[in-house]
């Protein structure tokens, strides 16, 4: 059975740059009703669950989000009146839903992996939220495709390459720095720029790497399954941003990553030997 259904070829014509919409098999699945979720969360270590109450601001600074002063078992026990926003990482530790993950996965792989080389990493993400909550303005370094299986939510997503948008510093920012977080600042002005996609129960939508982002859920409890994975090209791209931060620091001007291949190449060849050596002396 398939889970991923995609009869434009939109994964073959749009992916990995661009955003775009996609169907799924999974809503009403019985991995995904609340009591199964409770079980899950019940079963994941604290650490890998985040939760807070649902009404965080767009813009929200990551050392002020509002908390809920509920466990994750009694904010998914009560989403519906308790107004919070709770995701549960890295569900593939758990066998159940490691198998539907990669099943969603490898369906998706076998049409992205004529574009990109090198795919793994691969996790899944349960998002499970009160009516009007909001996910903030934020990007993410993974390839993601999120499957909408409860209620409807309304994404706002933003071109990665525009940087008007999203600056080099922005996204440098993320990987290293004081402070760094997913979280970004929210612009007004952005808005004349944003493509919102409202997202119904058998939707799923792709959202590029470093694409910002931010959600604001409808009049029901939401239930979403983000499945993301990582590239050769994915990776590069991390590693080349978190490099020009650190140059940053030190005064320089380096160039956009993209802008200058060659040198793009050749630094990245010169981080991931250094990284190399740093662990062959740490052991």
């Amino acid at each position: 059975m398939n889970h991923i259904q995609d009869s434009a070829g939109n994964i073959n014509r749009q992916f990995p740059n661009e955003h775009f919409t996609i169907q799924h098999g999974l809503q009403g699945h019985p991995l995904f009703q609340l009591d199964r979720l409770l079980e899950l969360a019940k079963f994941l270590p604290e650490e890998q669950i985040e939760w807070n109450a649902g009404n965080a601001s767009i813009s929200q600074d990551p050392d002020k989000t509002p908390l809920n002063g509920l466990t994750p078992a009694e904010t998914i026990a009560s989403i519906e009146k308790n107004n919070s926003w709770l995701v549960m990482k890295n569900i593939q530790q758990h066998p159940d839903y490691e198998k539907i993950l990669f099943d969603c996965l490898a369906e998706v792989e076998s049409i992205a992996g004529r574009s990109l080389s090198g795919l793994g990493d691969r996790a899944g993400f349960i998002f499970v939220s009160s009516p009007g909550s909001v996910t903030p303005y934020h990007m993410d370094p993974e390839h993601n495709f999120l499957l909408q299986l409860k209620g409807s939510k309304t994404m706002h997503v933003w071109d990665q390459t525009d940087r008007s948008v999203v600056s080099e510093q922005e996204i440098e920012s993320t990987y290293y720095g004081p402070g760094r977080h997913r979280n970004l600042e929210y612009r007004k002005e952005l808005d004349a720029k944003a493509s919102s996609v409202v997202l119904q129960p058998g939707d799923a939508i792709h959202v590029p790497i470093h694409a910002p982002h931010w959600v604001k859920n409808g009049d029901d409890v939401s239930i979403s399954f983000s499945i993301t994975f990582r590239s050769d090209q994915s990776r590069k791209a991390v590693r080349l941003h978190s490099l020009n931060a650190r140059l940053r620091r030190l005064g320089l001007k380096p160039p956009n990553v993209g802008q200058k291949k060659v040198r793009d190449t050749s630094l990245d060849m010169l981080f991931r030997s250094a990284l190399s050596l740093k662990k062959a002396l740490i052991k």
